[in-house]
């Protein structure tokens, strides 16, 4: 047999398991990333509109039950808050210990159940949750669901995409772009169908379709099972585990350092998820009979429009050895990010009659995303390249924590939207996003000695 003619076993392997140049098993992980966000966005879409518009008003707050115990303790820390405070301050600790969680289910999936039960007990979490969001009576419990079952399927589902590659693939920062198509193509979606659902037939049945999808995602992570890298052993052995080296103390510890200025971005970003619903509905004319949250569609829609392109610039840039690295994409993003609120700020110049054209909101979608782009990705990226095997679900966990306290701090800026003009309040946001990428690039120098050792 001639030589050429020859396929080795690893080749064999890699025919069954490659589609499209990367391992099956990403598609298996995207999917299911796909219709957890689908579930997510389809709820996130709803969610402030829903408190302010029914949820906590007289006839139905009254029948949420252990609200009033819980409205205590929110105005405790916070004194008496009106109802769209109350609403902007509920999203943004949901929305944060969404983020939080996995930092304790990444720890769960390193050392005690490992990732594919992890995964598999976070998607049953969610899908309880979501259907009962379909009932006033047991929305608290239904949050408190979601939270618990976000934690253990992120903190677990995206080390697995850094699984299916070797050290030094080039695919592999492709990888995790790709992976982020998927959660926005969910993105898109999502908020089209509940919005309509919302409309047409009532709050609930959009939170119930949020639930059938994410039965969906659990269903396509279950039946891909065969195409995932095998299970690493849980670390649950008496054995004491290898310490960490000297480099890899010094990657952890530049992790950190840039930890503060992801919050920075994120407080900008939750917003969008928050008040900036609440700014549409009163401040963008859309012309027709269109659900608010169909505006959110944009947000997942953009950076499926422009990633092709920034893929292709970065390889180009790659090419002639100008592209910029991850902290200098991180910082770009955060400016751009914040030339993109600064964009809703500058809204009342073309406004008749206090509408802005949907054309502008439509602007800050793309240009907003352009921000996410050069930023989210990369961060996860980084975290996930960056880290120590044993810690690498913690530390993609870390880096969701910094939505969490970006969230809960937003949630308690949204509260500013009542007495700040619209152009204050995101000038203001503008200014704490941009901020973060002028820090990232102050630091940057020191933190790429510790990251190329």
């Amino acid at each position: 047999m001639a030589a050429s003619s020859v396929i080795s076993g690893d080749e064999a392997l890699a025919s069954r398991t490659s589609m499209f140049d990367h391992p099956r098993g990403l598609w298996v992980l995207a999917g299911t990333e796909l219709w957890e966000r689908i579930s997510f966005h389809g709820m996130q879409a709803l969610l402030v509109l829903y408190m302010v518009g029914a949820l906590l008003l007289p006839g139905h707050v009254e029948y949420v039950a252990g609200f009033a115990q819980f409205r205590a303790f929110i105005e405790g820390v916070t004194g008496p808050l009106s109802v769209q405070a109350l609403a902007a301050q509920i999203f943004g600790l949901y929305v944060g210990l969404i983020y939080f969680t996995p930092v304790i289910g990444g720890a769960i999936g390193d050392r005690l159940t490992g990732r594919r039960i992890a995964v598999v007990a976070g998607g049953g979490l969610m899908t309880a949750g979501h259907f009962c969001l379909a009932f006033d009576r047991t929305f608290l419990l239904a949050l408190l669901l979601l939270i618990l079952g976000a934690g253990l399927l992120r903190g677990n589902l995206g080390p697995q995409v850094k699984s299916l590659y070797a050290g030094g693939d080039r695919r592999e920062a492709d990888a995790f772009q790709l992976y982020y198509v998927a959660i926005n193509v969910g993105a898109f979606i999502a908020p089209l169908i509940t919005g309509t659902l919302a409309v047409v037939y009532g709050w609930h049945f959009g939170f119930g379709f949020a639930g059938v999808g994410m039965l969906i995602g659990l269903c396509v992570y279950l039946a891909g099972q065969h195409l995932l890298p095998p299970e690493r052993k849980a670390l649950v052995s008496s054995a004491p585990t290898a310490p960490l080296t000297r480099p890899e103390r010094q990657r952890v510890v530049a992790l950190f350092m840039i930890f503060p200025l992801i919050i920075g971005f994120w407080i900008a970003q939750s917003q969008v998820w928050n008040v900036y619903n609440l700014w549409a509905r009163d401040h963008v004319e859309i012309g027709f009979e269109m659900p608010v949250p169909w505006l959110q569609a944009f947000d997942g829609l953009a950076p499926v429009i422009v990633m092709p392109f920034f893929l292709a610039l970065w390889r180009a840039q790659a090419a002639r050895g100008r592209e910029p690295d991850d902290l200098a994409k991180m910082a770009i993003g955060c400016l751009i990010f914040a030339g993109s609120t600064g964009w809703l700020a500058l809204s009342p110049l073309v406004a008749i009659a206090g509408k802005v054209p949907l054309l502008w909101a439509i602007g800050f979608h793309l240009l907003s995303n352009i921000g996410w782009l050069y930023f989210t990705p990369i961060a996860l990226a980084l975290f996930a390249s960056k880290s120590p095997v044993s810690l690498r679900g913690t530390m993609i966990g870390i880096n969701y924590m910094a939505v969490f306290f970006a969230s809960t701090i937003s949630g308690r800026l949204g509260g500013l939207y009542e007495t700040l003009s619209p152009s204050a309040f995101w000038l203001l946001h503008s200014a704490i996003v941009g901020g973060a990428g002028i820090g990232l690039m102050l630091i940057a120098r020191p933190l790429r000695r510790r990251f190329s050792d």
